[in-house]
């Protein structure tokens, strides 16, 4: 049976290979399989037209289509009516359904001249109409259509190959007839698709770690694959917002930047002030200033540069967000994929194309990997504890919250305390000593210390419970994690707007900018620390202090959570410092290529193999809530009720940020050209109404959406069981056939006997023997009361469920 997502189907290449020429030559000479179907050859030519490749019906056989290569197929009466199914619940199967213009006579062929796929060749102007219509067809259907022809590989070669020759006969012909203008367009249109091929080659062959991550789904299953997964697509983000920072904001301050003359001690790389604090990585040093380098020429206003760039980089990263967790979701939970089985993926899916043996060895393992994990799945244990035993695990599961619950509090309460008390180093800023500057980095080195060590606490939880599979664990202790960091980040936030924004006398957005920078700088530090040093202590605890341990397992969620965590304060100050993502972006690709040595080295496999093909929507829904929610909440408070510093950055002397964009409209109401924009700001950006419908609007969608995947959710489980029900009814009438073939056999085994007999001629009246007539119609007559009670059956179960 075949899918249409079953990716050999679609591979040329595959239904070309040699390996398949000593298949089609045996099935060609002879049906080896004659002796256990009950369907002869001809069945395998109505597979081509009814159920080829790419269709989404099943196969209809048709039982009137039997012949005499089946062993059960001679002498067999014609049934006129519905075969049904006996199992309940059935539904229609066409697959069954009685031919009564080709029951009486031999089946003819002569529907297959116009279907070129499931014919064989056999005169020379049958070919040539044959050539004909493939050169007629597009290029896939026509692909499809040289597959399914029932011939060998010799053949189908040598028909591809008259068919491309007429067809570049056609398009001379064609080119002959066309004007000299338009043949003097085709070379340069030619030319550009020749460039654009060439050019999507060459970036298929420069994707970003395509080889590792291939090597780490095989080694170590989907689950660890997920994380690096992630953090590849942070690391594309972060360079998404680094470009657009870069050329909106800093390229335009370098053509009004003023020399720096602090000094460069190396310290400031750690604490990021000093040298830094005069550059373009922080608000401060941008100007207020229109930048116009020839006179009554264009000019740049740097206050609006640097509101819409936020403002658009935030709304960009919220489409994308969005449209990255429907097509996972899309993806995991509604493709038709997930419904495939084992069978398919062990036998469809190899691609032909590897020749490479490493290659050849990696798809294996692959393929082993995610094989286990289905199984995993499917074979998953049912624990049947007693009453005693979940009182006991219910008892452990709610000590456990509470344990967790309680660190998160006083982890938030330890940074808030210090965070209160590292507002006095305010008053010594201006102090570039090394002890102030020391001074600094308490708060990012205790906030991320608690990050590092409290969410190890969470994983050795996480152990105690021994929930049943391990994607209940890592939810687990993404949710505890989640609620750490993200209360962290809230009281880290609330030390910034109230305490930090309060102190007007100081440039109090490059301070935020600051702080920030040291929990990125350091938070990465102990990230590297952690990742090799950390796990290679715990490979050498397991495997020298408790031998039953072994090496660790790669901690999924703590190591997603730090990605998060990271990504959520690159958000945050993007404001105060906008090439924080190129930081960012660094520190990502160090981390990526530290943690897969630090997983090859020193962690071990998943002991239990697991499908994690939602983990991605997981991380993805958990970027955008509560961080990238929260984030806005944050930058939306900043924006529009904190009143910026009058001494440092682009909206120093307003009353808030947002009061440039007002000031501008101000002046476009005094120009006509301009009224549109005035009345989009005041009719669409400015009124709840609008964003009011547009929630409206985007609930709408939303339902619509969702019951559109219940529908093929339903479907889906439908068709499942109507394959089900069509495989019990060919089992059942292929038993059918067999008690008749028994029936025929013990007839002609009387016939025999009779014949051998000396009384066989006054015997056969007076014995009892039955005749081989009265037999078949007699065999004919079960089989026809047998699918009339299958018929009463069916129409039983449905009057059944009217009823209910």
């Amino acid at each position: 049976m075949s899918y249409h997502y079953n990716e050999a189907f679609e591979n040329p290449d595959y239904h070309f290979s040699e390996t398949l020429e000593i298949d089609r030559k045996r099935s060609s000479q002879k049906n080896l399989f004659s002796h256990q179907s009950p369907y002869n050859s001809s069945l395998h030519v109505s597979s081509g037209e009814h159920g080829g490749r790419g269709q989404n019906y099943p196969l209809a056989v048709r039982m009137a289509s039997m012949r005499h290569g089946s062993e059960y197929s001679e002498d067999l009466p014609t049934v006129y009516g519905l075969s049904r199914s006996p199992h309940g619940n059935s539904m229609d199967n066409l697959s069954f359904e009685p031919e009564p213009e080709l029951a009486l006579s031999p089946p003819s062929t002569s529907h297959l001249l116009h279907r070129p796929d499931t014919r064989r060749i056999s005169t020379g102007s049958e070919e040539e109409k044959l050539v004909g219509n493939l050169a007629s067809m597009s290029t896939s259907e026509r692909i499809k259509a040289i597959q399914k022809m029932p011939e060998n590989m010799k053949k189908k070669r040598e028909i591809r190959n008259k068919v491309l020759k007429e067809i570049t006969e056609k398009s001379r012909r064609g080119r002959a007839q066309l004007s000299r203008c338009t043949q003097c367009l085709q070379g340069p249109a030619l030319l550009f698709r020749r460039f654009g091929n060439s050019l999507a080659e060459y970036f298929h062959a420069l994707r970003l770690w395509h080889r590792t991550l291939k090597v780490i789904g095989a080694e170590f299953g989907t689950s660890v694959l997920s994380y690096f997964i992630f953090l590849k697509w942070l690391l594309t983000f972060n360079l998404f917002s680094f470009l657009i920072n870069f050329s909106f904001i800093t390229i335009p301050q370098f053509f009004a930047a003023e020399p720096n003359n602090v000094s460069f001690t190396g310290l400031e790389l750690f604490t990021g002030a000093g040298y830094f604090q005069q550059t373009v990585l922080y608000y401060g040093f941008y100007t207020n200033a229109t930048i116009s380098k020839i006179k009554n020429g264009p000019s740049y206003n740097m206050q609006l540069a640097y509101i819409f760039t936020v403002g658009m980089y935030f709304a960009i990263c919220f489409l994308i967000l969005l449209l990255s967790m429907a097509k996972s979701f899309c993806r995991n939970f509604i493709n038709p994929q997930t419904y495939s089985g084992n069978a398919s993926r062990l036998l469809c899916t190899w691609d032909f194309n590897i020749t490479n043996e490493k290659a050849v060895k990696l798809k294996q393992k692959n393929l082993r990997t995610q094989i286990k994990e289905d199984l995993m799945e499917v074979n998953r244990e049912v624990l049947n504890l007693s009453a005693r035993e979940r009182l006991v695990r219910i008892v452990i599961h709610l000590v456990s919250w509470a344990a967790s619950l309680g660190t998160a509090v006083a982890a938030c309460a330890g940074v808030y305390f210090l965070s209160i008390n590292n507002a006095k180093l305010f008053v010594n800023w201006h102090k570039n000593d090394l002890g102030s500057q020391a001074a600094t980095l308490v708060l990012p080195i205790v906030t991320s210390l608690l990050n590092t060590f409290v969410p190890l606490f969470y994983s050795w939880l996480g152990h105690l419970e021994r929930f049943q599979t391990p994607g209940y664990r890592i939810y687990v202790t993404i949710t505890r994690n989640i609620i750490l960091k993200i209360s962290i980040v809230g009281i880290l936030c609330y030390y910034w707007l109230n305490v930090v924004a309060a102190s007007q006398s100081q440039c109090w957005e490059t301070l935020v900018g600051q702080d920030i920078y040291r929990l990125v700088l350091v938070d990465f530090i102990f990230c590297l620390l952690g990742s090799f040093f950390g796990e290679f202590l715990r490979r050498i605890i397991g495997t020298a202090v408790c031998a039953s341990w072994g090496p660790p397992e790669f901690d999924i969620g703590r190591n997603v959570l730090e990605l998060i965590y990271a990504q959520t304060l690159t958000w945050i100050g993007i404001l105060f410092s906008p090439l924080l993502p190129g930081i960012q972006m660094i520190s990502f690709s160090i981390v990526f290529y530290v943690k897969k040595v630090s997983l090859m080295m020193n962690c071990q496999p998943p002991r239990k193999a697991w499908r994690t093909a939602q983990m991605t929507t997981s991380f993805m829904f958990l970027l955008f809530f509560p961080s990238f929610v929260g984030v806005l909440s944050v930058i939306a408070v900043t924006v529009w009720r904190l009143k910026p510093s009058e001494e440092c950055g682009p909206f120093r002397g307003l009353s808030s940020m947002y009061a440039a964009v007002s000031n501008w409209i101000k002046i476009l109401e005094g120009y006509t050209a301009s009224k549109w924009v005035v009345w989009i700001y005041s009719n669409l950006i400015t009124s709840e109404l609008f964003f009011f419908i547009l929630s409206v609007l985007v609930l709408i969608i939303t339902y619509l959406y969702w019951q559109i995947i219940e529908g093929r959710k339903t479907m889906a489980r439908l068709l499942r069981k109507q394959i089900i029900n069509e495989g019990k009814d060919k089992m059942f009438l292929l038993e059918k056939l067999r008690a008749l073939q028994r029936a025929k056999q013990t007839v002609l085994a009387w016939r025999e006997q009779g014949r051998q007999s000396p009384y066989s001629a006054g015997s056969s009246r007076g014995t009892g023997f039955p005749q081989a007539r009265s037999s078949g119609t007699g065999a004919a007559e079960a089989l026809a009361l047998a699918l009339r009670a299958r018929e009463a059956a069916r129409w039983e179960d449905e009057d059944d469920d009217k009823d209910f």
